[in-house]
């Protein structure tokens, strides 16, 4: 009788934790999604192959758009990277939050040290994520959430890491921007530890991520997970693997290269054409990256219950920085005020909602995840902190969302070239207002995507309406101004850009070449790349 009992007992054992598994597996996938969030960084709208590129090969990246919604009219809260950053973070526009501009950028007397001459003087910025106010990943572990950051943070010092604001785990995110010590190992990042001499730093984020998706896969804790990869790629320095750059110049020899590739912006030269083969292998090494996490959510049978987002945090750098991609048909990029600077890859996978590869054009921004992924998870929202974001699921399940306006407030100099500016979006209509001389251009984006027809004159009512609305909403969000420079003379600005036509413009077409050719060595064993110790 006993040993029957401890059979009866051992085979339960065995049997009920399956049954119970199988429960929590359900509730999981049901109620409680994971969230894998990808951000890229400086990737342009039209940087991957679904999206137009006929030189970037982007197949990971495509597999996501395919596989979800693609939102064409989805936009940065701002042209620069911790302004759009902080308001994923916080659903809040920059103009509310104040990280108006990168965070490190000279303001008042200080952006005279840059040494460009400018009319005006950009104002001061909130330098840090308020400690104040509820992250998303913070939300998320109110709601039982597991949350992990891998990548860039550039949210502020040591008091303001991820871990600082609701993450769990913080690998590689810091006060830089940029990928310290480079995209092949050695880094030199205090949250990064050096593992292998030319080891690529996307496949350590991707790996990194998968690791913490094995260790909490909810089919084992029950719990289910928020992983943000925010990838330092596509950022400068631009820099690859010498296979990947000879791949890419023999693609851009076949299709034709042409003898210029670049045009005179209002204070720095734009690139035309998508070819240059250092950038290529960066980006396709992020793509290899992102196929590394996609292929491990399948293969831990995560596919069903977990929502993939993918995303950039401003425009394809085609001044300033490396000068690495053009994003035409859109203007300019990266610090401008334009399309180019402003829209980006904006792609939701949501199983069981989406149905893959639908295109929706109502316009969405940066703030919108907050709200969104709530309401995906099945928790309250929280519209007192997201107040500048509309939750996206009736979009995601076939509806629409009332129209509203969308504002932009970038107050500061880009170092690509951007202007001091505000902006509103409403409907198809954009206005831009610039401080410099306070005129505004008016466009329709439904007719002119490019931006190439300014028809504020011929809309002097519209105009003004937008006007009022954006100042209106900017007063109320405590937004600050630029100034005047009193120092400012017409005949330095203009003897700084006669250097940048004179001297810049032909360094950069002579780069772009050198970067074409068959006999190109960047004489350091490849950024790093060659020099692997098993």
């Amino acid at each position: 009788m006993t040993i029957k009992i401890h059979f009866f007992i051992f085979i339960a054992a065995i049997i009920l934790p399956g049954c119970t598994k199988k429960t929590e597996d359900t509730a999981t996938s049901l109620s409680k999604p994971n969230f894998l969030f990808i951000l890229a960084d400086d990737y342009g709208y039209h940087d991957s192959g679904i999206m137009g590129s006929t030189y970037y090969e982007t197949p990971n990246i495509d597999r996501i758009a395919s596989e979800g919604m693609i939102f064409t009219d989805g936009y940065a809260t701002c042209q620069v990277c911790s302004p759009s950053r902080a308001s994923i973070m916080l659903g809040t526009f920059p103009a509310r939050h104040g990280i108006t501009d990168w965070i490190g950028a000279k303001t008042g007397e200080d952006w005279r040290k840059v040494g460009r001459f400018n009319q005006l003087l950009p104002p001061e910025y909130v330098h840090k994520l308020p400690s104040d106010a509820v992250t998303l990943p913070e939300a998320l572990k109110e709601g039982g959430y597991r949350t992990f950051f891998a990548g860039k943070w550039h949210l502020g010092d040591s008091t303001s890491w991820p871990k600082s604001h609701g993450f769990d785990t913080n690998i590689g995110g810091w006060d830089a921007g940029s990928p310290s010590g480079g995209y092949f190992s050695p880094y030199t990042n205090p949250n990064l530890e050096n593992k292998k001499d030319g080891e690529n730093l996307s496949m350590r984020l991707a790996a990194e991520t998968v690791e913490f998706m094995e260790e909490n896969n909810p089919k084992i804790t029950g719990a289910p997970f928020f992983a943000f990869l925010s990838f330092y790629a596509v950022h400068g320095p631009i820099q690859t693997t010498q296979e990947k750059w000879a791949k890419y110049r023999k693609k851009a020899e076949a299709a034709g290269i042409v003898g210029k590739g670049f045009e005179m912006g209002h204070f720095l030269p734009i690139r035309q054409v998508q070819d240059n083969p250092v950038y290529a292998g960066l980006v396709e090494q992020m793509d290899d990256a992102v196929g590394e996490v996609l292929n491990a959510v399948r293969e831990l049978g995560l596919g069903e219950s977990t929502v993939i987002v993918f995303t950039s945090d401003n425009g394809g750098v085609a001044a300033g920085d490396a000068f690495a991609t053009s994003n035409l048909p859109l203007r300019a990029g990266k610090g401008y005020q334009f399309e180019g600077g402003i829209r980006e890859p904006y792609f939701m996978v949501v199983p069981g909602i989406t149905k893959g590869g639908e295109r929706n054009s109502t316009p969405v921004t940066g703030t919108d995840f907050y709200p969104t992924i709530l309401e995906l998870a099945g928790l309250e929202l929280k519209p007192e902190q997201h107040i500048d974001g509309k939750s996206l699921v009736p979009i995601l399940k076939g509806s629409t969302l009332a129209e509203r306006p969308l504002i932009w407030h970038y107050p500061h100099y880009g170092n690509q070239g951007g202007e001091p500016s505000s902006i509103i979006r409403q409907g198809d209509w954009k206005l831009i207002h610039y401080y410099e001389d306070d005129r505004e251009e008016l466009y329709n984006l439904k007719d002119d995507l490019s931006e190439t027809n300014d028809i504020a004159n011929e809309n002097t009512e519209r105009v003004g309406e937008m006007s009022n609305k954006l100042f209106a909403l900017l007063d109320k969000m405590g937004a600050r101004y630029p100034t005047k420079d009193p120092e400012w003379t017409a005949e330095l600005e203009k003897k700084h850009l006669d250097q940048v036509v004179n001297n810049r413009w032909p360094r950069l077409e002579k780069q772009r070449m050198e970067f074409l050719s068959p006999d190109f060595d960047p004489k350091n064993d490849w950024w790093g790349s060659k020099v692997t110790v098993d």
